[in-house]
């Protein structure tokens, strides 16, 4: 037998392993999903704590970057896990929902776990899972749900593996999200707005007295801009844990910011001092306060405050990547995808477009879940655009499309509104559209949902 003839067996073996691993992942996910949806809340951490404890706690085995508010816990939580590792360290990252494979959330050295360890994971905690889901049901209460387990399957991954650091993201608020068993060394907290109200409250206040939930003894908080009674909620529970403040505006500042290829030249002051020429490719004023709050974020753990190496937070930042935020997938024309779901994500997404990019003629193509606020959704997209497709979200949670239609009409007028059910017949027709007058300066941007976004992303090729 040649060389060649072995080399194409060999490949197909690899190719059938890979094919057979991805399908037992598959049913594993599809097994996970029966559970109670992750916008379910039942507010106990009991479930997860009782989990963590028979597997020995793996939530203590690293120390921990905790990250809430309304908008920018991912790209935030990207550009942490990036700094930690490019200081030497080894990190888990648990951010949700996931764009192309659930894989995706659970991230070990900035990569996704493989299919074969998501299910070994599985298969891991699942005994575990069990005992504590027949103790609570014969208590009258539920089964983990699907956030619940998934949060106790990455702490398990990150304590094999092991990790040094965590940085993990809450699913929804704070003070009940299972993530919160673990204590953070450093709490984030990005900008509260109004968005879950029917599980966080419906006031700001509310809402962050939710998310200060995350703030534990003695840690450093993080904070981004925030309303003013957001704030003295979010001072007031630091002050109770004994931690440690530093605040955007206050201690630290987005000095500087320049429009650059492919993203923006930044001057940040941290807490250790002012960085210059910080190239970060990403869009928009909202990404340079994330970057500062994930700067601060590693100062605090890495260094104790302290200054970290210039050229080392340099390479870092420079290789951060966010996909689905102000993402361009496509050119000829240009198409963007934008995770924004609320209305001020709509907003940082409008203000960052208007900034980044030309367009003369924008059309949008958007789909809203129905526990969303597509009023408001709508109206901050409007000035943006020249004309919308509504489509359909393929989720069960999706807005009727044609009930988001009737909305859509109020806001931009019949003659700017159009609607298709299917995402990929929407594309076609917003490009259509896009190009119907020749402009050289047309595009597409798919928003509302990061479930839209997610499935444009694939059918657009995007990995």
């Amino acid at each position: 037998m040649n060389a060649s003839v072995r080399d194409s067996g060999a490949e197909n073996v690899r190719r059938e392993a890979a094919r057979a691993a991805r399908s037992a992942a598959d049913e594993v996910y599809a097994a996970i999903l029966e559970r109670a949806p992750e916008n379910d809340i039942d507010p106990t951490l009991d479930r997860v704590l009782a989990v963590c404890e028979l597997l020995g706690d793996p939530q203590r085995a690293f120390r921990v970057v905790h990250l809430t508010g309304t908008n920018g816990k991912t790209s935030t939580s990207r550009m942490v896990e990036r700094l930690l590792r490019e200081h030497g360290l080894r990190t888990g990252r648990f951010t949700s929902p996931h764009l192309t494979r659930v894989t995706e959330r659970i991230a070990i050295d900035g990569e996704p776990i493989s299919d074969e360890r998501f299910v070994e994971v599985w298969q891991d905690v699942a005994p575990y899972v069990h005992m504590v889901d027949v103790r609570s049901l014969e208590q009258g209460g539920s089964r983990l749900s699907f956030f619940e387990v998934f949060t106790v399957m990455a702490f398990a991954a990150f304590a094999d593996a092991p990790v040094e650091v965590a940085v993990l993201e809450v699913g929804m608020g704070g003070r009940w999200d299972a993530t919160n068993v673990a204590d953070g060394d450093v709490a984030v907290i990005l900008p509260i707005a109004l968005d879950h109200e029917r599980y966080l409250g419906h006031t700001l206040v509310e809402i962050a007295g939710e998310k200060a939930g995350i703030i534990k003894d003695g840690a450093t908080v993080v904070l981004a801009p925030q309303h003013d009674d957001v704030e003295g909620v979010l001072l007031q529970v630091a002050a109770e844990h004994g931690a440690r403040v530093v605040r955007d505006g206050v201690d630290l500042a987005v000095v500087d910011r320049q429009i650059a290829v492919g993203g923006q030249l930044l001057t940040l002051r941290g807490m250790g001092g002012v960085y210059t020429d910080v190239f970060l490719p990403l869009y928009g004023e909202h990404q340079a306060h994330n970057a500062l709050a994930a700067l601060a974020a590693v100062e605090a753990l890495v260094n104790g405050g302290a200054a970290l190496d210039g050229d080392v937070m340099g390479a870092a930042f420079a290789d951060v990547d966010s996909p689905g935020r102000l993402e361009v997938v496509r050119t000829s024309p240009t198409v963007l995808v934008d995770a924004a779901h609320n209305p001020a994500g709509v907003a940082a997404l409008v203000e960052a477009v208007e900034e980044a990019f030309e367009f003369t003629r924008l059309v949008g193509v958007v789909g809203v879940l129905n526990d969303k606020d597509p009023e408001n959704i709508l109206a901050g997209l409007e000035p943006l655009l020249a004309e919308v497709v509504i489509t359909h979200v393929s989720s069960p949670r999706s807005m009727d499309v044609h009930d988001l239609a009737e909305i859509a009409i109020d806001v931009f007028g019949e003659d700017r509104v159009h609607v298709e059910e299917r995402l990929d017949a929407a594309i076609d027709l917003a490009v259509a559209r896009a190009e119907s007058e020749e402009d050289y300066g047309s595009g597409v941007l798919v928003t509302g949902s990061v479930v839209l976004v997610a499935e444009a992303r694939i059918l657009l090729g995007r990995p």
